[in-house]
């Protein structure tokens, strides 16, 4: 019996039929994935639309228009607003009055530096192991949980005459009826303390995130190399957290050159307690001279952000390498 050869399909065939296995048809280009697609390249775009848009429409356009402002007589009011060149800083910077309350920022300044190493303190000690640390955690970081103006009318009822201040005061043998409020010096030093009772907590809790990241090898090492607590926190504590204590630092000057709500709250500005950003207000809506305020508004503006800069040149931010 002989073996008979087996029919091969022609070429044609065989290609066509190869092609049809592959799913797809002579001619037809091969599917793009997604990695090739156009809107690939845009999609991170499409996503940062969002908060672009709202930066834009309430921070960069509001800046533009204060600016915009500061050059003008506009009154907040009036649809006409005069072109006044340099006029509004020529008169904040050659009106005593209007740049003196600048120093009342020291007495802010001075109660954030305060604020800082009391934070430091009881940051750097809670984080070792210490009964009752998370209530005291607790209670440290609960006055900046308090709104502001709740701070302020307790804190008026606190300094005002014959109240719990001077009554505490009396229990110790102390004089009463001390107007806390009553004069510059006092009122300033007055405020000051209230601002640091509300905000050590917030450094508080920059700092102790800062320690509790460090290593717990690091400080095995010191331990078994004798280091006291204080040697820890010199040589491991401090150069690791020089980056969030150098925000803390900014934090403190900015906010002391625009403190607010509590001294507006307690005295309006009265006595001697007129902040910078305090008169920035009454001469908007009080004085109806939105272009002066909004001049007072750009040097507040330009001199935090050239005291930024400074410290950024004077304490840079260097990476920190313990191990």
């Amino acid at each position: 019996m002989t073996d008979t050869p087996s029919k091969s399909p022609p070429a044609p065939a065989r290609s066509a039929s190869a092609a049809a296995a592959r799913g797809g048809r002579r001619g037809t280009p091969p599917t793009r994935s997604w990695r090739d697609h156009p809107l690939r390249r845009i999609t991170p775009w499409l996503f940062l639309l969002a908060p672009l848009a709202l930066l834009i429409t309430f921070t960069y356009v509001p800046v533009g228009n204060m600016i915009y402002y500061s050059f003008t007589d506009w009154d907040g009011v009036s649809p006409d607003r005069n072109f006044t060149g340099v006029d509004n800083y020529t008169q904040l910077f050659t009106r005593p009055e209007l740049f003196r309350v600048f120093f009342v920022s020291f007495y802010y300044l001075a109660a954030s530096a305060v604020q800082i190493v009391i934070a430091l303190y009881f940051a750097t000690v809670l984080s070792f192991d210490l009964r009752f640390r998370n209530l005291f955690k607790g209670i440290l970081f609960f006055p900046y949980l308090i709104n502001g103006v709740a701070i302020g009318f307790v804190f008026l009822y606190f300094f005002q005459d014959g109240g719990t201040l001077d009554s505490i005061l009396s229990w110790f043998g102390a004089d009463g009826d001390r107007a806390w409020l009553g004069d510059p010096e006092s009122a300033n030093t007055s405020l000051a303390g209230v601002s640091v009772w509300r905000f050590t907590g917030l450094n508080f809790v920059l700092f102790l995130g800062a320690i509790q990241s460090i290593p717990g090898e690091l400080y095995e090492a010191a331990q078994l190399d004798g280091a006291s607590r204080w040697q820890q926190f010199r040589h491991i504590i401090a150069p690791s957290i020089r980056p969030v204590l150098s925000l803390s630092v900014i934090l403190a000057i900015s906010g002391s050159l625009a403190v607010f709500e509590i001294p507006y709250i307690m005295t309006g500005g009265a006595t001697g307690t007129q902040t910078f950003v305090i008169q920035t207000v009454k001469l908007a809506f009080q004085f109806n001279k939105t272009g002066l305020a909004s001049a007072c508004a750009v040097v507040l503006l330009l001199i935090i952000l050239a005291v930024t800069w400074l410290q950024r040149r004077i304490v840079p931010d260097e990476k920190v390498d313990l191990v």
